[in-house]
């Protein structure tokens, strides 16, 4: 559909966009060419929600514009168009979509998007039964569709760059964590390993002087009274406090001593390894209590399930066109079969007999004794970089883990998931503590978190913590995010010998 605009107002519009476009610009320019990355984020939160106001805005005046061109003309066009630029940027505040505390960490952007996008369909729903605007309604909807999916698709560019910016120190929050030594160590590393979050830890307080104990490399800076002082001293935004470390009455107190200094206060409570979608909010009588799910519903394990068997079946298909020439390459560089089948330990410890294309030679198991002390593994998985018992189609093959494909058949029969701890041998489940086997109350999987976060060169202490973070709180939209970042893995080739 042709969009047309009188010559003045098409001039005026170019103007305002790049007017717009030239301060954003001449706001970032300085810090991305700066060689030292700074921690600036309060003065560039204002930046970070004025590009996405502009952007937003930006997005609904041309969707409208393009829609109405064919109903509207002139002055009316030009009305209903900086109309709806205004009305979305309105709902988008109303759902806290512009919140720069929020911004560029976690789902919350999004969410406060679809939010707004569904009041803007009541919105448009009331004009158009008022017969305020002449439009058709699937009009408004493809409209309200297109400008929605396009801001999503904006702020998660915006977002990236914010996250990437942060891994290199940049636009990071100056934040002071307080608490109980025996309490700060799992705060600190989560704020640590996680910095697209924007969190810079500068220093720590504890609640009483003297309780420093062995900490981490983190300074002290003083004791609980002293926070309101070390706030204004070393321009901290963010206050994390771990709980525990005082009681509800002190901690109201504590937030009246801090009020009004600008600071964010955060409160951490004494759980690790939980997803934001098992926790809600129950408020009982002014006290907040938080809920906490414990283990999957039955719709949700059929679900599973379900996708395993279907997406499988369509993924081995799919695959039979690089498993036959791989199969091929098996045979053709080394004697013995093709296939190897070992035992492996499936789900509550059942165990099942696991197949992949052999990418050894076939006295592999003979060699592996003397090859012990080489092991470039953790201590509980043997791993070798560069093992000797690996053909030379094996290395290709594990390269970008075409060995592990013919597991799919695996999935289809229901031994294995697509998703899931990595499936153990039995003489490692023998070596298990109480906490490693609890991954045995899932199925298996092609792939998981282990597989997308380091694969072979992760320790064994932090492949159990990433498989134990699955099986408390993997979901289908958990799973696909899983099987999104493995392909990036296996063509990355990350971890894979």
């Amino acid at each position: 559909m042709a969009l047309t605009f009188d010559r003045h107002d098409a001039a005026g519009t170019r103007f305002v966009r790049w007017t717009f476009l030239a301060a954003v610009v001449s706001r970032l320019l300085p810090l991305v060419s700066a060689r030292q990355p700074r921690q600036v984020w309060r003065e560039w939160a204002g930046v970070y929600r004025a590009v996405a106001i502009g952007a937003d805005a930006l997005v609904a005046m041309g969707v409208t514009a393009t829609v109405t061109a064919a109903h509207y003309s002139g002055v009316d066009r030009l009305v209903l168009t900086a109309l709806a630029g205004l009305g979305f940027v309105i709902a988008v505040a109303s759902q806290h979509g512009y919140d720069t505390g929020r911004a560029a960490a976690g789902r919350e952007e999004l969410r406060a998007l679809l939010r707004a996008g569904g009041v803007l369909v009541v919105a448009s729903m009331t004009v158009n039964y008022v017969d305020l605007v002449h439009l058709p309604r699937l009009v408004v909807f493809e409209a309200l569709a297109i400008a929605l999916g396009l801001v999503i698709a904006l702020r998660l560019v915006q977002r990236r760059v914010v996250q990437r910016m942060r891994t290199r120190g940049a636009l990071m929050r100056r934040t002071i964590v307080v608490g109980l030594p025996s309490m700060l160590r799992p705060v600190l590393e989560e704020l640590g390993e996680n910095p697209t979050y924007g969190f810079a830890v500068v220093g720590i307080c504890v609640p009483e002087p003297g309780a420093e104990g062995t900490l981490t490399d983190v300074p002290v800076l003083g004791a609980l009274h002293e926070v309101p002082h070390l706030i204004r001293e070393c321009g901290a935004e963010t206050v994390v406090v771990s709980s525990g470390c005082m009681t509800a009455a002190e901690l109201r107190r504590f937030c009246w001593r801090v009020e009004g200094l600008g600071a964010e206060l955060l409160i951490a409570p004494n759980i690790s390894e939980v997803s934001p979608a098992r926790i809600t909010m129950l408020p009982v009588s002014g006290t907040a209590l938080l809920t906490v799910a414990i283990g999957p519903t039955r719709a949700r394990r059929w679900g599973k399930s379900v996708l395993d068997r279907a997406l499988g079946s369509l993924l081995l298909l799919g695959a039979l066109l690089v498993l036959l020439p791989a199969a091929l390459a098996v045979r053709l560089t080394s004697p013995g079969p093709v296939v190897f089948r070992q035992t492996r330990v499936g789900n509550e410890g059942v165990p099942f007999t696991m197949v992949k294309l052999r990418t050894m030679y076939v006295d592999a198991e003979a060699r592996r004794a003397s090859l012990l002390t080489h092991s470039d593994g953790n201590e509980t998985l043997f791993k070798m970089r560069r093992d000797p018992r690996i053909t030379s189609a094996g290395h290709v093959l594990r390269r970008f883990s075409i060995d592990e494909l013919p597991q799919l058949w695996n999935v289809v029969r229901g031994d294995m998931s697509l998703v899931g701890p990595r499936p153990p041998l039995m003489e490692e489940v023998a070596r298990y503590d109480d906490m490693a086997y609890h991954r045995l109350h899932v199925k298996p999987g092609l792939t998981g978190l282990w597989q997308v976060s380091g694969r072979s060169d992760l320790s064994w202490e932090q492949s159990v913590r990433l498989d134990l973070r699955y099986v408390d709180n993997w979901s289908l939209w958990m799973d696909l995010t899983i099987l999104w970042r493995t392909f990036r893995a296996v063509f990355g080739g990350r971890g894979a010998y």
